[in-house]
């Protein structure tokens, strides 16, 4: 008699919905962080209007690094898509396949990368204010 460990039992629905659900808020996820990126170049923009309109009334410090890091910042979260897809399939193949191994190196890889955007970010308030 074969023990429940040995034996390989192909995946349920619920765990292929459980799959699909986890790939959509990773999506959501990525998205967001593109949001946020554009927003930060169009901010920087939105600077440049305000001081040619206001001319010499009033001085606004501009580094030009926002549009930079916005750009990085939406890069950021293409990779975030990206990232998910691959985990989507890789999890979906394991699932079919009968065999699960839970990995957590796509959390890592995002919360590192996350980390480093808020580091920058930190940085670069600091310096423009």
């Amino acid at each position: 008699m074969e023990s429940s460990n040995n034996r390989k039992s192909a995946a349920g629905a619920n765990d292929h919905l459980a799959n699909e659900r986890t790939f959509l808020a990773w999506i959501r996820t990525g998205i967001g962080i593109m949001g946020f990126g554009f927003v930060v170049v169009k901010f920087s923009l939105f600077m440049k209007q305000v001081t040619a309109v206001l001319g010499n009334q009033m001085h606004i410090h501009q580094t030009g690094d926002s549009r930079v890091i916005g750009i990085f910042i939406v890069a950021l979260g293409t990779c975030v898509v990206i990232f998910s897809y691959l985990s989507y399939m890789n999890t979906k193949r394991q699932l079919d396949e009968g065999r699960y191994y839970h990995s957590t190196m796509f959390v890592k890889i995002i919360t590192i990368m996350i980390f480093l955007v808020s580091v920058l970010l930190l940085i670069y308030l600091m310096k423009t204010t």
